[in-house]
């Protein structure tokens, strides 16, 4: 068995080698819808990946609460957020106080997004977000210290005129986070000495999430407080299989701060860190139909070509068929032999569309940051497609090869 499936192969190459430019213009169709199909399909796993990087920065074990929702806009449909009444520092303060879940609780607020730093000479664009926050926020919202300490709980108390710089408010103003520390800034007014510097995360969705400064919260509640103000908070679980049971508790506890009526709906949103991205996984699901549709069309005219090609091929043949019949071989030897062929040539496509299709979907991911991607479950799918593609191709013309009467074969002309 196996010696006869290795000659039906030679044949089939054979045979793909003495019509070689119609058996290339075939496998190029069959090519070039499994790169269709491969490529924006590697593309969309590439796009997860990075979103799953990007809007997973605070941690799985995290989620907030604020009094408004993310608005989602993605071509002409968008989704419009539920504001709610802000939620003040002693709301904020009380539901610090009251949970006692097994977690790390923050409470933060922007002082401003349009912020210059200077130092000296130097100074930033007025682009740059202030977070007036407790010693517990760079822990719960995925940050991390490449020098100097954190802000303390007495600083974050009685609002001392001390700053963490973002690493890109640092390679802006100066040589290295060392040479940050101890130094005395200007934001706005005020002056501030920098204890702190954060690691650097990388620019990303084009914007920079290393441009920010954090400041004690009272500090901004002392210069920055305006009507409205609005805080956040952050909680941390320490084990993320209790991450549904700390938000189960946070909803009863925060729900009793803001005084809401049983039966009545929330006046919070409690978002996990991976909600936007659990969004835009939502909309890449059309993206991924429009990728299937357009490789099942051109497959579907690869199928056609190499049906076409088959029976070209069969017509060709004859004599060689009706050669083959007189030297003892069945029908079903002569329907394997050209079913073989078909199956070669949909493979050889195959292979060249999955390769082409991986190199175009990591030219993408390249570009965004993503890592290298090998899309092993939609090789498979490309590899089976092409498979049923020559089965269904080649099968009505090596039925009709192998119905041909081996005297008018050899007759023919």
């Amino acid at each position: 068995m196996s010696s006869l499936l290795k000659e039906n192969i030679r044949v089939s190459l054979d045979s793909i080698r003495s019509h070689l430019l119609r058996s290339i213009l075939t496998i190029l169709i069959i090519a070039f819808g499994i790169m269709a199909l491969v490529g924006i399909l590697t593309s969309i796993d590439s796009i997860k990946y990075f979103l799953n990087e990007n809007f997973t920065m605070m941690g799985a074990s995290t989620f907030s609460i604020r009094n408004r929702n993310m608005r989602i806009h993605m071509g002409n449909k968008s989704t419009l957020p539920r504001n709610f009444r802000s939620i003040t520092w002693q709301e904020a303060q009380r539901f610090k106080e009251n949970y006692d879940f097994p977690a790390i609780t923050s409470v933060y607020t922007y002082a401003t997004n349009t912020a210059t730093i200077k130092y000296g000479s130097l100074k930033t664009n007025p682009n740059i977000p202030v977070i007036g926050s407790d010693e517990n926020y760079i822990a719960t919202s995925g940050n991390e210290l490449e020098t100097g300490r954190n802000i303390s709980i007495n600083e974050a108390i009685y609002g001392s005129h001390v700053v963490v710089l973002g690493s890109g408010v640092v390679s802006k103003l100066f040589k290295s986070a060392q040479d940050a520390l101890d130094k005395v800034i200007s934001i706005g007014p005020g002056k501030y000495k920098v204890v702190g510097v954060m690691k650097e995360k990388g620019s990303s969705m084009g914007f920079n999430p290393d441009n920010f400064c954090i400041v004690p919260v009272s500090n901004v509640r002392q210069n920055y407080s305006r009507p409205g103000m609005t805080y956040t908070i952050n909680v941390m679980v320490s084990d993320q299989m209790q991450l549904d049971a700390a938000i189960g508790e946070a909803t009863g506890v925060f729900r009793v701060i803001r005084e809401n009526m049983p039966g009545q709906d929330n006046s919070f949103e409690i978002e996990k860190s991976d909600n936007l991205a659990d969004m835009l996984f939502e909309n890449l699901k059309y993206l991924r139909m429009a990728a299937t549709i357009i490789g099942i069309i051109t497959l579907l005219g690869a199928a056609i070509g190499l049906m076409n090609i088959m029976l070209v091929s069969v017509t060709e043949r004859t004599q060689e068929i009706g050669i083959r019949k007189a030297m003892g071989a069945t029908n079903t030897a002569i329907r394997n032999q050209f079913l073989a062929e078909a199956i070669v040539i949909g493979q050889i496509g195959g292979i060249v569309g999955i390769v082409f299709g991986i190199s175009i979907g990591n030219v993408l991911s390249a570009i965004i940051g993503a890592g290298f991607i090998v899309p092993w479950a939609w090789i498979l799918l490309g590899v089976v497609l092409c498979f049923t593609v020559a089965v269904v191709s080649g099968y009505l013309p090596a039925s009709k090869a192998a119905r041909l009467n081996p005297v008018d074969s050899l007759r023919y002309e």
